[in-house]
């Protein structure tokens, strides 16, 4: 078995872009480092990560997920320019749409994503009818109006780079290009070859609440955890593997005391020894493929 490197990681806050440097950990209150000495809950998350990088390594899941569908970038993209105005801004952001055309019907069941090394996937289409569903799902003042729908491609960030897909355009009255929405939904996971762990306090590992973005290069991922009211960051560990990157959150209280502050979420920059590449980016809490998708959305899938 290949091994692992362990370490603490230093962590940027997405918002403020702080670092906190490599060596001390902070959560909710603080873990020293230094003198090569780890505390109860470090050398739990270590333990844990381990044992899920040896499930996930070499793997039929590790395999089923390396050839499935699975992306690291949104699904729905603006006008190429951008939205103008806040009006426009917030209708996107809170999903008021108004239709003002027919929806075209798919030419075809079924489409395919092809990835730039030339691999493809013949997954199938989501109708335009269930796409403006699934784009469409508030109502109020200033919607965005589409006025036309039609096929088209789009490329899209995955696990396994950049990929071109199907796409359904939406046209807006005002703009010039449309708004893409992928055509395709993700993969189906595979069924974890680990089980999650039980959350019996907060020293314990927390899930991760989502994967936000993997930089271009790879060397970094943000995603997004929840923090507490004490002031501080919380804890994220990384192990990686020839075939996994870990990932452990958690947060604890000041002088190692449970955090009772009401939990907030903080998207943070996780730092890589190397590109992620078409390793497995993976929670140690879930044992599961840490999940993309919307804030409060149902992540993995789009539906």
């Amino acid at each position: 078995m290949p091994t692992p490197i362990r370490r603490t990681i230093p962590l940027l806050l997405a918002s403020t872009a702080l670092a906190i440097s490599a060596g001390t950990l902070t959560g909710c209150g603080t873990e020293e480092g230094g003198g090569g000495g780890h505390s109860g809950a470090a050398l739990a998350s270590e333990a844990r990560a381990s044992e899920v990088a040896a499930a996930w390594d070499g793997s039929q899941a590790a395999e089923a997920w390396r050839k499935g569908f699975h992306p690291t970038g949104e699904h729905i993209q603006p006008p190429e320019n951008g939205l103008r105005g806040e009006a426009d801004k917030r209708a996107f952001e809170t999903r008021n749409f108004e239709l003002r055309s027919e929806l075209p019907a798919a030419s075809s069941r079924m489409g395919q994503v092809t990835w730039e090394r030339g691999d493809s996937l013949t997954l199938p289409l989501t109708d335009a009818q269930d796409a403006y569903a699934s784009l469409d799902r508030s109502s109020g003042p200033g919607p965005l109006t589409v006025t036309k729908a039609e096929p088209g491609v789009m490329t899209l960030a995955t696990h396994r780079g950049p990929a071109t897909i199907p796409a359904w355009f939406f046209i807006l009255e005002g703009y010039d290009t449309p708004l893409k929405l992928a055509a395709v939904a993700p993969s189906r996971l595979p069924e974890p070859p680990i089980a999650p762990m039980r959350q019996t306090s907060s020293h314990d590992l927390a899930p991760l609440r989502r994967l936000v973005d993997v930089a271009a290069d790879g060397r970094s991922v943000t995603v997004q955890a929840n923090g507490g009211g004490c002031g501080d960051a919380p804890t994220v560990r990384v192990l990686e593997t020839s075939g996994s990157v870990v990932l452990s959150a958690s947060l604890t209280g000041v002088d190692d005391e449970p955090c009772t502050s009401q939990l907030d979420s903080e998207k943070l920059i996780v730092r890589l020894d190397r590109p992620v590449g078409d390793r497995t980016l993976l929670d140690a809490f879930t044992g599961r493929p840490v999940p993309y998708g919307e804030p409060g959305g149902p992540s993995p899938s789009w539906r």
